[in-house]
């Protein structure tokens, strides 16, 4: 299987590193405690800079280039307005920009990790990495504080950024919680918040900090809100019938499925799509992560099945697919669907589902 990590010929290292567990294909580096950000820029590989160069083209008129060269005539032609990000280090071009593109180092990045809670202290790096030839990066850091659930169920806050320098997509930075217990990536959208920021390549240093700033108001004031709303649900009960009902609204691919499910007409429906809530139904009933006080028979648990399916169950191609589809994708998007459904059927009970 790919797993894209860029490999340094000169050191014969990959891009990578992660805390005490393999991942990525057991390559990179493992390290035993959370590094500081100037170690952890070390241990990825991500010790190296960008410039933007002005762009040229070979001219149409057939010479000797060496020749050429050797008599001062310039061989090619300026490419107005657009540049080339090189990475210094390997001289290797990374993408194609515009003339307003502003780069965003790599130590800048981790800067922005460094501003929000305003020392190494605070913040755990846990894994960083370059994939392709060192065009996009990306850093996860655990946060210092957790969101407990009941007793004993505790839910870890992380931020995790990525930017490129091949000239596509925003600098991101993104909060997202993790289930202690099972690991599952819960990705809670809280209603009318966004638990996600994108930075043009455009703005200031000054405004990315300030944006820093921001998502650190965000990651706090949501994990104050789902650590109330987490236990809310932890005491509401959900039998399996319901259960089995929020599972296929929620994992159903269509507006068709949808109204067929309404109507009662399961038979019409795919082979496919009645396998994947079956999966997910085992999982809600049998799991062990799904055994624990606060999940077993809530709604909290409910929830909990779906986002467990895709990270503990659901096969993918390779772990890019699945970190994707957890982070932004199809993973994503159902994780959300089923905070909604829980959402209106704490408020609504089983007629929400309808």
């Amino acid at each position: 299987m790919a797993h894209n990590l860029y490999y340094n010929e000169r050191t014969e290292k990959h891009s990578f590193f992660t805390v005490k567990e393999k991942a990525w294909h057991s390559l990179g580096r493992i390290i035993e405690d959370y590094p500081t950000s100037a170690e952890a820029l070390q241990f990825a590989g991500l010790n190296y800079t960008v410039e933007k160069r002005p762009l040229f083209t070979f001219d149409n008129v057939s010479f000797d280039l060496l020749k050429a060269l050797a008599d001062g005539i310039e061989p090619a032609v300026p490419v107005p307005n657009y540049y080339a990000n090189v990475r210094t280090d390997t001289e290797e071009v990374l993408g194609v920009v515009g003339k307003d593109y502003q780069i965003v180092q790599n130590i800048e990045a981790f800067s922005f990790f460094d501003s929000i809670v305003g020392n190494d202290d605070g913040i755990k790096y846990e894994t960083a990495g370059a994939l392709g030839k060192g065009e996009r990066v990306f850093i996860t850091a655990k946060l210092p504080d957790y969101i407990r659930v009941g007793r004993d169920d505790l839910i870890e806050q992380y931020l995790f950024l990525t930017t490129s320098h091949d000239g596509f997509g925003s600098i991101t930075a993104a909060f997202t919680p993790v289930r202690v217990v099972c690991q599952n990536t819960l990705n809670a959208a809280m209603k009318n918040q966004h638990s996600t920021i994108k930075i043009r390549h455009t703005s200031s240093a000054t405004e990315r900090l300030k944006q820093a700033h921001q998502l650190m108001g965000i990651s706090s004031r949501l994990g104050q809100e789902m650590e109330e709303l987490y236990n809310h649900w932890a005491k509401i009960r959900i039998n399996d019938r319901e259960i089995k009902q929020m599972i296929e609204v929620a994992m159903a691919p269509s507006k068709e499925v949808l109204t067929s499910l309404q109507e009662e007409k399961r038979d019409t429906l795919s082979s496919h799509y009645l396998n994947i809530v079956e999966n997910v139904y085992e999982f809600a009933l049998s799991a062990p992560s799904q055994m624990e006080s606060t999940t077993k028979g809530t709604l909290f648990g409910a929830y909990n099945a779906v986002t467990g399916y895709f990270q503990n169950v659901k096969k993918y191609m390779d772990i890019e697919a699945k970190f994707k589809s957890i982070m932004t994708g199809n993973a994503f998007g159902k994780a959300r669907a089923t905070f909604e459904l829980c959402n209106n059927f704490a408020q609504l009970g089983v007629n929400a589902l309808n």
